[in-house]
């Protein structure tokens, strides 16, 4: 169980222990919800055309207090949101879609086993700043594990102007959390600054939060009293994973290839995974440019955000703008690149970007706005710019995106108003944003099925403002959402001037 501090609603997190064994021993009864499945688009098209067939599973179970919200980018619509209350404030534990739109993201699995990991850290490390030797990796366990670039990923380009950070990051197929601080210190040898990263390694960046508060503790002491690794050594024996290896010599978190386990693997991000506000912050940093990072991630361009440091916050951006994407029909998205976010990139990872489909990242090193033929979308503070001609028209916001926007912020000040005014801590923001969005995808990918497994499979102007997009400024996004999905549908809409 994870809780929040008082004290910082960004940076401190801390590990909550379990209870006691008398409080686990009697768990509160579950009650059953039988599943059931819906299935649309089944067809009546001409033979040899492709019939996408949508089918929504529901599962839930019960443990807090349903509360019907309206969240909703096109239409009124109610999504139940089912949290769990914790053992102190108004804190949101973890959400459960039953509603038109929504549908258990992970069919097949408990509820329990979907939304709880267990400890899986493969490795914890120290990095180092040499005034001689640069960053190097100074001890780490196990002592054996390649950790090779770590020491640049963990201690971001331009951190030494700054005192503290985090910095979350990619390493081949696992995913890593490093705390940064920089000390000052009365020694020529270190030239007047010690500087020190303490991080861990995950198969999944979904449980790394978890150990923020504990590696921002570790960090500091680390810089204060140099080569005591004990408590590092007693986390390490304590959380180190117990994976499988594969035939490559490599771990994965989903060993069992079930259809539940894939999905569970492609769709980590659906999961509440950073501290309450990092979505809310998120939004009303790029205002109305949600809705042009939208499309660019629903088309899975590759993305690269730049910022100076401290570079902790723009990784959450990373995660929030993989959100944007979320969709709950299962099925959808299995053919296109998987879109899982890179988080801090150097110039160390060059040639790892050269060779990636689709990503979203974030750097503090200027210099990655010259290498154009490594991302499709440069963001640059609040600028989003492309230098591809062809999605030069997506920058541009249109009628229908203007009203999704006015729509989402409706959507927040109501919510805002039931929170501050009848005390209502059952929803939050993350949940308004990230429901937004899911809905506003299921509800384009639905119809879509829906058309290509009709009779007449024509897209028609009415089809597309049923879908929140404008027939004349989205018929380019749509054109390029049908191409790399790969549905099999005809663009015609008529009267464009009079639309």
């Amino acid at each position: 169980m994870v809780e929040q501090s008082d004290r910082a609603p960004l940076l401190d997190w801390e590990e909550i222990p379990p209870p006691d064994a008398n409080q686990a021993a009697q768990p509160p009864p579950e009650p059953q919800r039988e599943n059931g499945t819906d299935d649309a688009g089944k067809s009546s098209q001409p033979s040899g055309r492709r019939t996408p067939t949508i089918t929504a599973s529901g599962t839930g179970r019960s443990g807090g207090v349903p509360t019907a919200v309206t969240y909703s980018p096109t239409r009124n619509i109610t999504a139940v949101v089912v949290s769990r209350e914790k053992r102190s404030g108004c804190g949101f534990d973890r959400p459960e879609l039953l509603g038109p739109g929504g549908g258990f993201p992970f069919p097949g699995l408990s509820g329990r086993d979907q939304w709880e990991e267990k400890d899986q850290i493969l490795a914890v490390f120290v990095v180092t700043f040499g005034t001689r030797s640069g960053n190097m990796v100074e001890w780490c366990l196990p002592h054996d594990i390649n950790l090779d670039g770590v020491e640049f990923k963990s201690m971001a380009s331009g951190s030494h102007r700054i005192t503290s950070d985090f910095i979350y990051f990619r390493k081949g197929s696992y995913f890593g959390l490093a705390c940064f601080a920089n000390m000052p210190v009365e020694s020529q040898l270190e030239r007047g600054a010690r500087m020190k990263s303490v991080g861990i390694l995950s198969p999944s960046y979904t449980l790394l939060y978890r150990y923020m508060h504990f590696l921002e503790n570790q960090v500091r002491h680390q810089l204060q009293c140099p080569g005591q690794y004990s408590p590092l050594e007693a986390f390490y024996e304590d959380k180190k994973a117990v994976l499988p290896s594969t035939g490559n010599g490599l771990v994965t978190s989903c060993p069992t290839w079930t259809v539940a386990s894939i999905n569970r693997c492609m769709h980590p991000e659906m999961k509440i995974t950073h501290p309450a506000g990092c979505m809310s912050q998120f939004i009303q940093f790029f205002g109305d440019q949600i809705m042009v990072l939208w499309k660019f991630v629903l088309l899975r361009k590759r993305l690269l955000i730049f910022s100076p440091p401290p570079i902790g916050v723009v990784c959450y951006r990373v995660y929030c703008c993989c959100c944007l994407a979320n969709v709950s029909i299962p099925g959808i998205g299995v053919s296109v690149p998987e879109l899982r976010p890179f988080f801090y990139v150097n110039i160390a990872d060059i040639s790892t970007l050269e060779t990636e489909l689709s990503y979203v990242a974030c750097t503090t090193e200027k210099i990655f706005e010259d290498k154009k033929d490594l991302y499709d979308i440069y963001i640059d503070n609040q600028n989003v710019k492309t230098h591809r001609s062809l999605l030069q028209p997506l920058l541009r916001l249109n009628a229908a995106d203007k009203e999704k926007y006015r729509k989402l912020s409706e959507q927040r000040q109501m919510l805002l108003y039931s929170q501050e005014v009848e005390e209502d801590c059952t929803a939050n923001e993350e949940d308004l944003f990230i429901l937004f969005f899911m809905e506003l995808n299921n509800r384009i990918f639905q119809t879509l099925a829906e058309v290509a497994g009709s009779s007449d499979p024509t897209i028609t102007a009415d089809h597309m403002r049923a879908m929140g997009l404008d027939p004349q400024g989205d018929r380019s996004f749509l054109e390029d959402l049908l191409e790399v999905y790969g549905i099999d549908v005809t663009l015609v809409i008529d009267n464009l001037c009079c639309s």
